[in-house]
């Protein structure tokens, strides 16, 4: 008896030596899931946009969409979630530019048109910086909006904390990914985790409204994130419930469209 229970035991330590090596190594593809497009594909959006191209501080190329509005009144700087390409996530920026906002879509490095590859926080960072210099010489930054969805969330937290847009946006965000790894894995030890993503305490020092929406059905990046993250950010901050509301689609939910075309107007 003694030796079978020394055997499992020795089982299960293995079993989780082996699954904390695999997150570590592997991290990158559990968070990103990115589409690939040829250098050559062409977009087919309708409404009117420009390819642009933005060199980072490592010498790689990222690709992104600027979608047109007509009589624009600013910029919406758009970091989208953690698969697909801007091919897949273009389509939601007729929201904003029917708001009369310019839509500006990055991707990621890996993503897309984009070249190079995720492989630190500080690297991701450094590279949705350039691409908000470069936006910041088309547009003054008083007239830029940052907005994140679900792993872009964490990004646009920290970067309206590093600039000074307009306004944040947020949606689904997590209060960090330190503590969704509890929330899912809380066996899994911190130290493991080479993306914090602390949208908690990035929000602290945004000094800019802050608007937060979340699906209280969302069963990705859990409800209680914002609930906590609401605690952090200022009083004059806002946190919208949208009920019945899963992770995905929210641009599409219709609270959502009425609250935006009050923020935006």
């Amino acid at each position: 008896m003694k030796k079978i229970l020394i055997s499992t035991l020795m089982g299960l330590f293995i079993a989780y030596v082996l699954s904390c090596t695999v997150l570590y190594y592997y991290q990158e593809k559990l968070l990103f899931m990115p589409d690939k497009l040829d250098k050559g594909y062409r977009f087919s959006f309708q409404q009117p946009f420009e390819e642009i191209n933005v060199a980072t501080k490592q010498g790689a190329l990222l690709n992104g969409l600027l979608f047109k509005a007509d009589s624009p009144k600013g910029l919406v700087f758009y970091l989208h979630g953690n698969s697909g390409s801007v091919n897949h996530w273009g389509d939601m920026a007729k929201r904003y530019n029917n708001l009369h906002y310019d839509v500006f879509i990055l991707d990621y490095p890996g993503f897309g048109k984009s070249e190079g590859s995720i492989s630190s926080q500080a690297e991701l960072f450094d590279d949705i910086q350039s691409a908000y210099n470069n936006m910041k010489k088309r547009y003054a930054e008083e007239k830029i909006v940052v907005l994140g969805y679900s792993i872009g969330s964490g990004p646009a937290a920290w970067l309206a904390a590093t600039n000074t847009p307009k306004l944040l946006i947020l949606q689904a965000p997590y209060y960090s990914m330190t503590d969704m790894l509890h929330h899912i894995y809380p066996i899994i030890p911190n130290f493991l985790l080479k993306y914090k993503f602390a949208t908690n305490e990035y929000v602290k020092r945004c000094k800019m409204p802050v608007v937060v929406f979340h699906g209280n059905q969302d069963d990705v990046i859990y409800y209680g994130s914002s609930l906590k993250l609401k605690a952090e950010m200022k009083a004059a901050d806002t946190l919208i419930t949208l009920n019945r509301q899963g992770h995905d689609d929210i641009t599409y939910n219709a609270d959502y469209i009425k609250a935006i075309g009050k923020i935006l107007h």
